[in-house]
């Protein structure tokens, strides 16, 4: 599987990227993978070969260029439930760092960058987040409805606040199918039912769904978060999603390994 590292002209500089795309020459459909709080990594780059070898060009960009290439910051290769606490601490002035106003101008570029490459071929793409890229998946979905025609976000951050701009208040022409696939402890009960009622509002192609008996994080399988179980029901919701909506992926599990 092919992989690269790169560099995205933003408004604000140059964003270091890892993209995955299958090696058979010809043109797939491009997918944006919005890393989690913890950074651009082997996991995420893991990841993304993984999805880039059911007929995806995936790029993963450094959502901290603006302090540094990845890995802005050191984390352990294992992230335990003790270490935790201290590895979200040293994160969290890069995380509120990253505004609103950031990721909506990054999106346009790493949007714009998707249309450039060869490797990609015309038409929709994908956004898949995890944590709070979870967050701007739906965020570029919404900002970008005639060019984003599937979303999804697992274990997500904040999606229902009392901000104007919060996510549950964007759906209004969203031109995606949306997935969200929610921990245990990722939303309250309340929120579900705001979320669902905006979604339905707005007549969103949607999901909603809670992953039995998991933690935030449970996709990643560098934490102690890590669900097994879990994260292969978000491959089983994922893949379809995309074969639905992107044409030329093949959306489907691969059980032959």
């Amino acid at each position: 599987m092919p992989t690269t590292t790169l560099q995205i002209p933003t408004a604000d500089g140059q964003a270091d990227s890892f993209a995955a795309f299958p090696d058979d020459g010809e043109q797939h459909p491009g997918v944006l993978l919005y890393m989690d709080a913890i950074g651009l990594r082997p996991e995420l780059e893991q990841r993304a070969v993984e999805l880039a070898g059911h007929g995806y060009y995936v790029l993963v960009p450094n959502l901290y260029y603006r302090h540094g290439p990845a890995p802005v910051t050191e984390v352990p290769g294992h992230i335990t439930t003790e270490s935790r606490p201290a590895v979200f601490a040293e994160l969290m002035p890069l995380i509120r760092a990253h505004t609103t106003e950031r990721a909506l101008s990054d999106a346009d570029a790493y949007l714009r960058f998707l249309t450039t490459r060869p490797e990609v071929s015309a038409g929709p793409v994908g956004v898949v987040g995890y944590c709070m890229g979870a967050v701007l998946a739906v965020r570029t979905a919404s900002a970008h409805p005639a060019r984003v025609a599937a979303a999804a976000g697992f274990h997500p951050g904040p999606l229902v606040t009392e901000a104007p701009d919060s996510p549950h208040r964007l759906f209004a022409g969203l031109g995606a199918e949306i997935h969200l696939g929610l921990a245990e402890n990722d939303l309250s009960p309340e929120g579900i039912g705001e979320l669902g009622r905006a979604l339905d509002a707005a007549g969103v192609v949607h999901a909603v769904e809670i992953y039995p008996g998991t933690v935030h994080g449970f996709t990643m399988s560098d934490t102690d978060a890590f669900d097994p179980a879990a994260a292969q029901r978000h491959w089983d919701r994922l893949l379809p999603l995309f074969g639905r909506a992107l044409a030329g992926g093949r959306g489907r599990v691969d059980r032959s390994s």
